[in-house]
Formats: structure tokens, C-alpha cells, sequence
């Protein structure tokens, strides 16, 4: 099983401290992969960790401008600025 389908288990599970755990062991090995921010992200906004959402798709943006974070940073942004 990848790192994903295990993050993506835990989320389903709504482990998400534990998936965030695991993005953050993922990180530390690999700073420039842009989903692995990206899914971070998702999980603070879900946790209501607006301004660590934020920080973590402006990360996944720095990466990658193409990346889907980019969609959720600007979303992001219209919410926080509403």
C-alpha cells in the first residue's frame, strides 16, 4: 500500500491528526512534492486550521503553479476574505 492509499484510509477512517502525522514523516523526506502539501492542506481546513491550510497551498503552489492547490488557495482566500 502507498503512502496515499494509507493517508487516504486514515482520512476516510476521519484519522486526520494520524494522517497528518504521516503527510508531515512524508514532507520531511520530500519538500517538493506538491500533493503531499496540497492534501495537508485539505485536512487543516477540515480540522479548521484555516491560516495552516493556507500556508500549505501557497507551499504547493510554490512547487508546482499548475498544481489543484491553486483552486483551493484561491477558494481559500474568497472564504477568508468574505
Amino acid at each position: 500500500m502507498s503512502v496515499f492509499q494509507k493517508i487516504e484510509v486514515l482520512i476516510n477512517e476521519n484519522r486526520l491528526e494520524e494522517a497528518i502525522l504521516l503527510l508531515n514523516n512524508e514532507i520531511d523526506t520530500n519538500k517538493n512534492d506538491d500533493k503531499l502539501f496540497f492534501t495537508r492542506g485539505k485536512i487543516h481546513w477540515r480540522l479548521g486550521n484555516k491560516a495552516q491550510a493556507i500556508t500549505d497551498y501557497e507551499h504547493a503552489v510554490d512547487i508546482n503553479p499548475q498544481s489543484q492547490a491553486r483552486i483551493a488557495l484561491d477558494n481559500a482566500r474568497d472564504v477568508i476574505s468574505f
